[in-house]
Order: structure tokens, then C-alpha cells, then sequence
């Protein structure tokens, strides 16, 4: 598990402090960790490690077991991670007041996403779409990376020409001064042929290498029902959702469509998807995020596929994937 989580709700200062104590605290006397491993699972120093643990002592957060509710959350964490062999898996609180909402998961995804542009070394940053990426990105403070590069892994533009608002790239380089490379390209090409001849642009091909050689990339996971993104954005008739489905379809990251077992389907609409190739784990960090009922299906596929590397989620999407 790596990164700093936000709770679906905090007003203060204090909250979030007590929230990384918390954090810190399992680490250490439930999980095991040596203070060096936690300072690098936290990005923060063994000395704030230390100051950490200590508030959660001084806080009765620890007794014989953890008082706080996001040692739950780092149980389910641990559990998916073991489960699915992952990397890191982070689970934020679902807010019972507004369980739809994904808040919680953005500011998670945000804090992973501020910690890899805060390395001084230059990286290149990919980024799928989507709704809960765009809160993602607008959830990140203000910074100045100009050492880093933003690379889009997929099209912008809708089947009509206009372009789709769900496309994160140039926000998230405005907001943390990077350059960047968008993919100017419709979601899906009109044939296997056409895609390929899009591809062939000289443009195209150095977004492209930089999506193959990225770091660490950012994807949602769609889930492929009558809730599919793909059917209310306008990218999927009923007809072809229904057909996918027939052939075993549960799950889309950067509209490459995947059945239960993580494996792309072979056909005509993933033959016409003009997206970057998926990222590979082996290659950099692959960053899943998915939450929602609706998507285990989807997740369980992205998890049994090795088709992300890490995971964020909530707890209830958490809870569900493992009882699945």
C-alpha cells in the first residue's frame, strides 16, 4: 500500500493529521513495517514516521486493536493486494450519507499522483479519461513540474467532431506546468485500417512511445453494462453493448474491452480503438481506479487480467470484490 489517503470528509487540518497517524500506526503494529518501509510507502521521512506513530499512541487510535475507521480500510487494502498479487491497493472510507459519490477515491488517486510529480527526476505521466479522473486531477494542488511530460493514452474527440469532457490531459499540465502530448484522434476509428493509418502520423507515434515508455499511468475501469460510460457517452449503441456482452465483455480500460478473465476480446470494435496499446505492469506503475457496484465485474477482470499493477477504491466497491 503506498500513497497518503483522504477521508471521504475532512474540514480540518487536524483530521488529516490524525488520518496519517492512523495510516502509520497499522503499519507499524499491525502490518509490521519497519519505519524506513513506512517513510517509503508514505513518501514521507523516518522522522515524520516516528512523529506519526507516536500521535497515534498519544490519541488512543491504537490500543489492542486499531480505533479509527481507516484500519479497516487498510485490512481490505492488504487483502485485494495479497489476493489479486498487486502492488499496492488503497481503499478510502465510503461515505454512507453519499455512497455514489467518489470524492474519497479522487482524493487518493491525487495524493499518488502529487507524490510521483514531486520527484525531482523527470517521468512521464499517461492518463486515461473519465469522470472520476477528471475529479482526480482537479482534487491536486497547484505545482511547477516542468521536468515532467503528460501524455494522453487515448482520443478526445467525440464521433461528431466536438471534443470529450472528460479528457484530463491539458487540465492536469496547466495545473502542474508540465508539457504535454494530447491524442487529437477520435475515440474509435471507422476501421482496423483507418486506425492503423492513424497511428502511422508522426505525431501520433511520438505520443504513442511516450504512452509505451510512461512511468506510471493513471486508468479508470468502465464497467460494460446499461451503465457502461461507453453507452451514455454515445461511443456504444445498445446494440453493440448487447453484442459484447454475448461474447463475454464485463470491462474496459481506455475503451479495450476485456472479459471476466482480464483478456481483450478479439473482434471489430477493439481492432478500431484508436487508444495507446494498454500499459503494462512490467513496464511502470499502472494505477487502477473503480468504484461502484456496478463495476465488479469490471474490477474482478482488470484484477484476474494483471491489468493494472495498483488499485484504488472505496470500501463498500472494497467489501464487494472480495465477497465476489
Amino acid at each position: 500500500m503506498s500513497g497518503r489517503m483522504g477521508r471521504v470528509r475532512r474540514s480540518t487540518r487536524e483530521d488529516m493529521r490524525l488520518d496519517d497517524a492512523a495510516r502509520a500506526g497499522w503499519l507499524y503494529y499491525v502490518a509490521g513495517k519497519t519505519q524506513d518501509e513506512i517513510a517509503r510507502q508514505l513518501g514521507v521521512s523516518r522522522q515524520t514516521v516516528q512523529r506519526l506513530v507516536s500521535v497515534a499512541i498519544n490519541q488512543r487510535l491504537i490500543k489492542v486493536r486499531m480505533e479509527h475507521p481507516i484500519a479497516r480500510c487498510m485490512e481490505l487494502g492488504q487483502a485485494i493486494q495479497q489476493k489479486y498479487g498487486l502492488d499496492a491497493c488503497d481503499v478510502v472510507p465510503t461515505d454512507p450519507s453519499v455512497p455514489k459519490r467518489f470524492r474519497g477515491v479522487a482524493l487518493a488517486g491525487a495524493a499518488e499522483l502529487e507524490l510521483a510529480l514531486r520527484k525531482p527526476e523527470p517521468i512521464i505521466v499517461s492518463m486515461g479519461t473519465g469522470r472520476v479522473l477528471r475529479a482526480l486531477v482537479e482534487e491536486l494542488p497547484e505545482l511547477t513540474c516542468p521536468q515532467h511530460r503528460i501524455v494522453s493514452r487515448l482520443g478526445n474527440v467525440m464521433s461528431n467532431g466536438s471534443a470529450t469532457p472528460f479528457n484530463v490531459v491539458v487540465r492536469l499540465a496547466d495545473k502542474v506546468g508540465a508539457p504535454h502530448w494530447p491524442m487529437s484522434l477520435p475515440v474509435l476509428a471507422e476501421t482496423a485500417e483507418e486506425r492503423r493509418l492513424l497511428h502511422s502520423i508522426g505525431p501520433i507515434r511520438a505520443t504513442l512511445d511516450l504512452c509505451a515508455r510512461a512511468d506510471v499511468s493513471f486508468v479508470g475501469i468502465g464497467q460494460m453494462n446499461e451503465t457502461a460510460p461507453a453507452l451514455k457517452d454515445g461511443f456504444l449503441t445498445d446494440q453493440e453493448l448487447d453484442a459484447l456482452r454475448e461474447n463475454g465483455a464485463v470491462g474496459e480500460i481506455t475503451s479495450f474491452v476485456y472479459n471476466a478473465q482480464g483478456q481483450l476480446l478479439t473482434g471489430p470494435l477493439n481492432a478500431r480503438v484508436v487508444s495507446a496499446p494498454l500499459p503494462s505492469p512490467e513496464a511502470g506503475r499502472v494505477i487502477g481506479i473503480g468504484t461502484g457496484l456496478a463495476k465488479i465485474e469490471a474490477i474482478l477482470g482488470a484484477l484476474r487480467g494483471h491489468l493494472i499493477s495498483e488499485f484504488i477504491t472505496d470500501e463498500a466497491t472494497a467489501q464487494a470484490v472480495l465477497d465476489a
